[in-house]
């Protein structure tokens, strides 16, 4: 589900950014191959000066889908970009993506709080962040960082999670399933219809 950066297959993925699409809502907004093959170069770079974390999102075929990256690291928060490319919207690819990686910050790297930037009028995302059961609206909750994401217009809705909202939510899946069984779990019909599966497989492996 994800994977270190390849070089190799940059041409690939700028061509999923490229569409129309996706390519408003990724933050390194590349207008050539050669560019992007520069940022992802970049990246990698940046994750070994540990200011930022960034994977490849793959397909069950392994083929390159899009990219989920942890940036502007510090004192154990930071703030999430994901995107996926457009022939694989809808399946479930965002959610498992973002809990695998969210596996891997909290209990690899330590990360205490993660921020999401999601803009108001992209209604797609919205309701992709929506239906993860520990994530919080912090746009009162942290409101001068809000104000400081939004500071030329109000651009973007601040979400976040914390690294115990998470593992207590994961926790609770697992519980469930021990006592009720997962065919009567509620929770357990959410992973049945592809959300999380990654991050159950973390938990009892």
């Amino acid at each position: 589900m994800l994977k270190k950066h390849d070089l190799h297959e940059c041409r690939s993925l700028y061509n999923l950014m490229a569409d129309p699409a996706v390519f408003p809502y990724v933050r390194h907004k590349c207008q050539s191959y050669e560019e992007y093959l520069f940022i992802t170069k970049q990246l990698i770079t940046l994750e070994l000066q540990k200011t930022s974390i960034s994977r490849t999102i793959t397909n069950e075929l392994g083929q390159p889908i899009g990219t989920i990256q942890f940036y502007d690291i510090a004192n154990g928060t930071g703030f999430l970009a994901t995107w996926i490319g457009a022939p694989y919207f809808g399946q479930g690819y965002n959610g498992r993506a973002k809990e695998a990686f969210f596996m891997e910050l909290f209990l690899e790297h330590q990360i205490e709080t993660v921020y999401l930037k999601v803009r108001k009028q992209n209604i797609r995302s919205k309701k992709a962040v929506a239906k993860l059961p520990y994530v919080q609206l912090a746009n009162d909750l942290k409101l001068e960082l809000y104000e400081s994401i939004n500071r030329e217009q109000e651009v973007y809705d601040l979400y976040q999670v914390e690294r115990s909202s998470f593992l207590e939510s994961r926790n609770q899946v697992i519980v469930c399933g021990m006592i009720r069984g997962w065919s009567d779990c509620r929770l357990q019909r959410q992973y049945a219809a592809g959300e999380g599966y990654s991050s159950l497989s973390a938990l009892l492996n």
